[in-house]
């Protein structure tokens, strides 16, 4: 205790005197604990200059007989090492001796403290493992935790070692092999978690490894089957194939009573479970489900969505265990997980379309979620009518008005409508329903009723055309929400009501943690896709009300804005590329952001001198910049139909800029001319090519059929890294990854990447891509396109053998 307390106190130098000399007296002691706890207490309390009085003695101890003296002064070395290194590192053959001891504790704190020494030179580490293997595999040191270092070690210098292809480094993989068939768990642990974490590992190097993380999920001890479960969890994210072996004996783990284990089994055989087993693996599943907690439930339900979209033919089974868990008790993020998960699998299976859409009525009628039950029927509005037989979902949307919540209630009036507005059969029956709902108690239910009916005619009044009243319930603003939003607050109420018209139309870009925000993975309910309908339309809308584009036809793509100019500059301007059959309209988004000047006629000059088969056709300029209020002008291109011409252009914004007076906020009447040198634009032949994904690639190319189809290799060149150029061909061709395919193992060094779009002409094009990289990081690649043109195959070759 005295020991303890004058460690924890930690005296002053001025005070520390008092007490070192009865320590050191102790380090002398014929008692071998006075001797280890007075080096543990010394070491903590003094500074460099005693360090050295008493560093004959630490020396001494390191060798002791005595292995909890020996180990004492280990530690202190390291921690010694921190204040004084280069006191420590003079200690180097008392260490290097101790590393040969007997004592397994000695043996581990001993190389922990060699390596640290040693940590800043790499070969110094290198010589180390070497011949420390050496030793370790004659048997001279048998501290199974100083093996387990010695393993970490060794994966260090052959990750370290990696570009080195010499066979000089496979003795190192001989060495975590041979650890597999140690006695110790630990270290058979510990090896093996080595070598699944090794770069550029192969399967035949797995195999030991996985075999003995195998054994370990059948042992009685549940901190080997979890370490055992959890690194076959990590290794099949990368290698499922080689993990298959394991799945019986991971399902056997499903019932296991730590649940962190059961559950870490589960989502392992979701990612590698085959089509022929999803059924036994969803019996297991439903037994399994009601005894943990939600949060690892949205795991589970997770994973259950990433294996039906992987295996379509299997909605049934899954659709119903989805169904079956959101009947059971759960909160609110729980049920959301489950509804969202549904509402993927509608939108991505048409075959589970009918059955998905009742499984969400069912469960409205128990909801006490308001907004789940809110955004099911607002979604129902949108799917239900395209069913072969909508009126089957009426009863459950009425059943809303009379059992639900105002909220609620409100929103299925609005979903009413929609089934009434879009099939014909359903008017009148809708009609009746709404007509009840105008004796609501709620104002917003008999205002939505009210509205509805005189809309659709169920009111006896005369009615717009069927193709605006599917307008005004489906269709999406012409303002951005953003600008409408800003414009209601701005309003003061008076005489004159609120015009919709005086709400800015321009279109800002999109910032880069929205995109950011717009994951990869399917939107489930309350999520936008990832192409927002308004914004395709608001484009759209825009275009064709600008006369000079009006004849241009239908839009096909439109790009994300491009920057042309720096952050924080005093005009910022960014680019929408517009892609038309036969042209390119170029919408330049100005921002003048210096309070004290107002920018006039503003237009984008544009040198095309690099585009060649461009010509201009049209442009329209920007009126008035005010300080902070975004403007457009634009710039049209016409380009040979059905060729995707490319080129570089030249941009230099020019305008007539005035003074603004800052007290009175007028401008002066004279103003200068001025420009602005912009960045240069590109049109590439990605613009050309829409990412439109598919959710079942195999049987789409399967249906393409091989009339169309052009194969080719390619060789990249060197790549830093296999994702690099799986990246680069991606951004190439600007088509949309399939089934997750873009995303690589760190090691691997072999790839598939699946590719689906829609080229210019509304051509279906599906491309598979084989990548393979050797020693020296030369990549070479296989391509094979399946299109409804030949011509279209062809282009894609010709854009990867040009770029």
């Amino acid at each position: 205790m005295v020991y303890l307390i004058i460690k924890e106190l930690s005296p002053s130098a001025d005070e520390v005197i008092i007490v070192t000399s009865s320590l050191m007296k102790d380090m002398n002691s014929k008692t071998d604990m006075y001797r280890a706890n007075a080096i543990r207490v010394l070491c903590r309390i003094t500074d460099g200059t005693l360090l050295t009085q008493i560093e004959r003695y630490l020396k001494q101890a390191i060798v002791d007989k005595n292995p909890v003296v020996a180990s004492a002064a280990l530690v202190s070395g390291i921690h010694l090492l921190q204040t004084n290194p280069e006191i420590v590192k003079r200690w180097s053959n008392e260490v290097q001796e101790a590393v040969q001891s007997r004592a397994a504790l000695v043996q581990f704190h001993a190389l922990a403290l060699l390596h640290q020494i040693r940590q800043n030179d790499r070969l110094a580490v290198s010589k180390l493992v070497t011949s420390l293997v050496t030793s370790l595999t004659k048997g001279t040191v048998r501290s199974p935790l100083a093996q387990c270092l010695l393993i970490r070690y060794t994966s260090q210098v052959i990750r370290e070692s990696a570009g080195n292809a010499q066979m000089g480094d496979r003795p190192f993989y001989d060495y975590l092999e041979g650890c597999l068939r140690h006695k110790a768990e630990m270290v058979i642990f510990e090896a093996a978690r080595a070598i699944t974490e090794l770069h550029g590992v192969t399967t035949r190097e797995l195999t030991p490894a996985i075999t003995v993380l195998q054994l370990f999920l059948s042992s009685s001890k549940p901190v080997l089957r979890f370490a055992a479960v959890r690194t076959l969890n990590k290794v099949a994210m990368t290698h499922p194939m080689a993990v298959t072996n394991c799945n019986i004996d991971m399902e056997s783990l499903i019932s296991d009573q730590n649940r962190s284990i059961a559950t870490l089994a589960i989502t392992t055989l979701l990612k590698t479970g085959n089509e022929s087993s999803v059924d036994r693996l969803m019996k297991q599943i439903t037994n399994f489900m009601s005894d943990i907690a939600d949060e690892f439930k949205i795991v589970v339900v997770e994973a259950i969505r990433s294996l039906c979209l992987k295996f379509p033919l299997k909605y049934r089974a899954l659709m119903n265990f989805l169904s079956n868990i959101l009947r059971e008790e759960g909160g609110f993020e729980y049920k959301k997980a489950i509804v969202d998960s549904i509402v993927i699998l509608i939108r991505d299976i048409p075959d589970a379309k009918e059955s998905g859409l009742l499984h969400l009525c069912e469960f409205i009628e128990d909801c006490e979620f308001t907004y789940l039950s809110t955004q099911i029927l607002h979604f129902l509005g949108i799917e239900g009518p395209k069913t072969s037989d909508p009126s089957k979902y009426i009863r459950y949307i009425y059943n809303r008005v009379h059992l639900e919540n105002a909220t609620v209630r409100a929103s299925a009036v609005s979903t009413l409508a929609k089934f009434g507005a879009l099939v014909d059969s359903l008017k009148p029956r809708v009609f009746i329903l709404l007509r009840r709902c105008l004796f609501d108690s709620d104002d917003e239910v008999r205002d939505r009723a009210t509205l509805y009916l005189n809309t659709l005619g169920g009111d006896g009044s005369v009615v717009e055309t069927d193709s605006d009243v599917k307008d005004f319930l489906f269709g999406s603003l012409d303002v951005p929400l953003v600008n409408l939003e800003t414009s209601l607050k701005n309003y003061e109420a008076s005489e004159e009501p609120f015009d919709i018209n005086s709400v800015p139309k321009e279109i800002k870009s999109q910032p880069l943690a929205e995109k950011k925000a717009q994951s990869e993975k399917p939107t489930g309910l309350g999520a936008p896709p990832s192409a927002p309908v308004s914004t395709v339309d608001a484009y759209e809308k825009l275009l064709s009300s600008i006369p000079e584009f009006s004849n241009f036809g239908k839009l096909f793509k439109s790009s994300a804005p491009v920057e042309l100019t720096e952050p924080e500059t005093e005009y910022a301007v960014n680019v929408v590329k517009h892609i038309f059959d036969s042209h390119v309209v170029f919408q330049y988004n100005c921002t003048n952001t210096i309070p004290e000047q107002l920018l006039e006629n503003v237009i984008v000059a544009v040198d095309a001198s690099e585009a060649e088969e461009f010509s201009e056709v049209a442009s329209k300029p920007l009126a008035s910049l005010p300080y902070d209020t975004p403007g457009q002008t634009f710039l049209a291109f016409e380009r040979p139909e059905g060729v995707p011409a490319v080129g570089k252009f030249s941009n230099t914004l020019r305008f007539i800029v005035k003074e603004v007076d800052p007290t009175t906020g007028e401008a002066e009447e004279d103003g200068v001319e001025d420009e602005y040198q912009l960045e240069d634009l590109e049109v590439v032949p990605a613009d050309y090519i829409l990412k439109v994904p598919v959710f079942n690639f195999r049987n789409a190319w399967e249906s393409m059929g091989p009339d169309f189809e052009r194969i080719d290799e390619y060789g990249l060149g060197q790549r830093e890294s296999l994702t690099e150029a799986v990246n680069t061909v991606i951004n190439l061709l600007g088509l949309q990854p399939c089934e997750g395919t873009e995303v690589l193992a760190s090691n691997s060094r072999s790839h598939t990447c699946l590719l689906s779009g829609v080229y210019i002409g509304n051509v279906k094009v599906l491309v598979r891509l084989s990548f393979g990289i050797d020693s020296s990081r030369e990549v070479a690649m296989k391509l094979a396109v399946r299109s409804e043109d030949e011509a279209v195959s062809d282009a894609i070759h010709e854009i990867v053998g040009s770029g």
